[in-house]
């Protein structure tokens, strides 16, 4: 039995128990803070099925004594559903994250990086990359998607923090902020009540209030789960993107040079870099009935966490997979999930990192780092990993 997680987080890396495990002991048992033992799956096979077959399930994780971070539960929301009310719950979201919708909007996030950058060259470097630049275009594009007020985002971030923490809050705090932010989306949807509007939350609010697709808790989680879940991951990454291509000059001059694809260096940097501070999700999957992996077999009512990151390692799938490669050919990884819950706003974070990407190279062909690595400050007790600032010249 393993304590879980496996120790610290340290900057972009895997801790190497993984790469043991998934050679040693593929299915490992593993004791969260709270909550019963589980298992660890982190081959690549594994994790495709627990993510994908319908013998493991989420929402049976509910009512449960579930392996968890906090003493209590805290609600998922929709990743805590299964199909079929998982399926009517994404379908409602789901023509506003076709691959076709965020292509019309990628002129709008071009847009919004080019002032961006334009302000960054106004001030002059050094620049922190993660305030100036990471953070303002996922969180204006979600802003514009959801209907929500970019003005207000000063105060509703640390709300919507709250959402991706682990341990760096209590958990009475995490739950008052997430009390208050689900105040504030409520205002919003009173609004649209008065005044109807074309965004997303005023379609949710019609698909509520005229089909009855869904409740009114249902409404106010689901939209919770975009807001804080549709900026923070892709700032995350683009930071993380870039300070990745930063310490791997090689690799990084391939993009300048142009020799290498930028949408499939894109898909590389997703399956290298790890945007989770594990290398697995906080969501237990329990099995219906017993289900052989290749790792081993997980009982029935047994709890089983997919270590995607690991999986995204696996040398049986991706040759040399500990180092990146812009070179090497895109075959699927697991960086948005796989399955019913495979990640809603996966097209749109994609589009958004690609444009970021392009755009840096572009505009500022002498990035480089203004400080050394080690005195980088990252992210702790949190969800997701990355730099709290990333200070820039050029």
């Amino acid at each position: 039995m393993r304590d879980y997680p496996l120790g610290m987080p340290y900057q972009l890396e895997l801790d190497d128990t993984y790469g043991w495990l998934r050679e040693h002991e593929p299915l490992a048992r593993i004791q969260l803070p709270y909550g019963e033992p589980a298992w660890l799956a982190t081959r690549y096979d594994d994790v495709r099925t627990v993510f994908a077959d319908p013998r493991f399930s989420r929402a049976a994780a509910v009512g449960r004594d579930a392996p968890r971070m906090y003493p209590e539960p805290v609600p998922g929301g929709l990743s805590d559903l299964d199909p079929p009310e998982h399926t009517r719950m994404r379908r409602l979201i789901g023509q506003a994250f076709t691959a076709r919708r965020v292509e019309l909007l990628r002129p709008r996030a071009e847009e919004i990086v080019e002032d961006l950058l334009d302000r960054l060259a106004a001030q002059g470097p050094p620049a922190d990359l993660v305030e100036g630049y990471a953070v303002p275009l996922p969180a204006t594009m979600i802003c514009e998607l959801l209907g929500v007020p970019y003005e207000d985002r000063a105060t509703f971030r640390s709300w919507a923090d709250a959402y991706m923490t682990t341990t760096a809050i209590p958990l009475e705090e995490k739950t008052a902020r997430l009390a208050a932010l689900g105040g504030y989306l409520a205002r919003l949807v009173a609004r649209r009540r008065e005044s109807p509007t074309d965004d997303l939350i005023g379609a949710l609010v019609r698909a509520r209030d005229e089909r009855d697709s869904l409740s009114e808790e249902e409404l106010i989680g689901f939209l919770m789960t975009l807001l804080a879940a549709g900026y923070e991951t892709t700032a995350s990454q683009i930071a993380n993107f870039t300070y990745a291509l930063l310490t791997h000059p090689d690799q990084l001059a391939l993009l300048r040079e142009g020799q290498v694809d930028l949408a499939d260096a894109v898909e590389e940097l997703l399956r290298y870099v790890p945007v989770t501070a594990t290398a697995a999700t906080f969501i237990p999957r329990y099995a219906t009935e017993d289900v052989a992996l290749e790792g081993g077999t997980v009982r029935a009512n047994e709890p089983v966490f997919a270590a995607y990151y690991a999986a995204n390692r696996d040398p049986r799938v991706f040759e040399d997979p500990e180092r990146l490669d812009l070179t090497r050919k895109p075959q699927p990884n697991f960086a948005f999930g796989h399955g019913p819950h495979f990640c809603p706003g996966a097209a749109l974070a994609r589009m958004e990192l690609q444009v970021a990407l392009a755009a840096l190279l572009r505009r500022l062909p002498g990035l480089r780092p203004a400080v050394a690595g080690e005195e980088l400050s990252w992210k702790s007790g949190m969800v997701i990993r990355g730099p709290v600032s990333l200070p820039v010249t050029w």
